[in-house]
This record gives structure tokens, C-alpha cells and sequence, in this order.
């Protein structure tokens, strides 16, 4: 990459491999696009987690009428969230192993258990 200052302009012209000239803004929104892609997944766990925490605020506050703060609303949500979460990592054990199915593989076979392992793995 070759930088090219002229007296005459205020920015500094930046030219590609193609020759083409790339502006400052262009490789800026460009960067902050990748960012944005790579840290999509964090963004969907956060709102994931945001609705679990209100779920999870709703069911001792209001559905069991535990009062906030309180010992008893605190292991309310700490006893819920541990069950979600087993929920969860159960409910994706479920679907690698029906995945693996799914592809012919019979449940206790060397072949299935590798396929699961894989699928955890990715």
C-alpha cells in the first residue's frame, strides 16, 4: 500500500493493491463492519441472557411474590438460572445427538459418539 500526500489536499489518499484510491471513512466503516459481523454472536447471547434475567425476575418477583432485595428472591433467581441453564445445555445435547441420527448413525456406536463429540466441539 502506497501513501500519497499533496500539499494541495488535507487528507492523505491511501491506494490498494488495485491502484484504486480507498478513503480514510470507506477503510473505517469497513473495519468497524468485520467488528460488527465477528461480535454478532455476543450481541445475541446478550439479548439472550437480557430476556432470561427478566423471565427470571418475573418468575420469583411477581409469579412466586419473593420481595427484591431478599434472601429468599436470591436463591429463587440463582436456583432458576442454574435450571435454565442445565435446560439449555440438555435441550443442545438433544440436537447434536438427533443430528447425528438424522445421518444414519446408530445411538452407542463408536461412529455416533465421535459424531457427537464433533458437533460439541464446533
Amino acid at each position: 500500500m502506497f501513501r500519497l500526500a499533496s500539499s494541495n489536499i488535507s487528507r492523505t489518499q491511501v491506494f490498494g493493491r488495485s491502484g484504486r484510491l480507498a478513503t480514510a471513512p470507506a477503510r473505517i466503516i469497513g473495519a468497524a463492519a468485520i467488528a460488527l459481523l465477528a461480535s454478532a454472536s455476543t450481541f445475541v447471547n446478550a439479548a439472550e441472557n437480557s430476556t432470561r434475567m427478566a423471565l427470571e425476575h418475573h418468575a420469583c418477583a411477581v409469579v412466586m411474590g419473593l420481595h427484591q432485595p431478599g434472601d429468599l428472591y436470591d436463591t429463587c433467581i440463582r436456583s432458576l438460572s442454574k435450571s435454565l441453564s442445565e435446560l439449555g445445555q440438555a435441550r443442545l445435547a438433544q440436537s447434536q445427538r438427533s443430528g447425528c441420527a438424522d445421518n444414519g448413525l446408530t445411538p452407542g456406536t463408536r461412529a455416533f459418539d465421535v459424531c457427537v463429540v464433533t458437533q460439541n466441539n464446533n
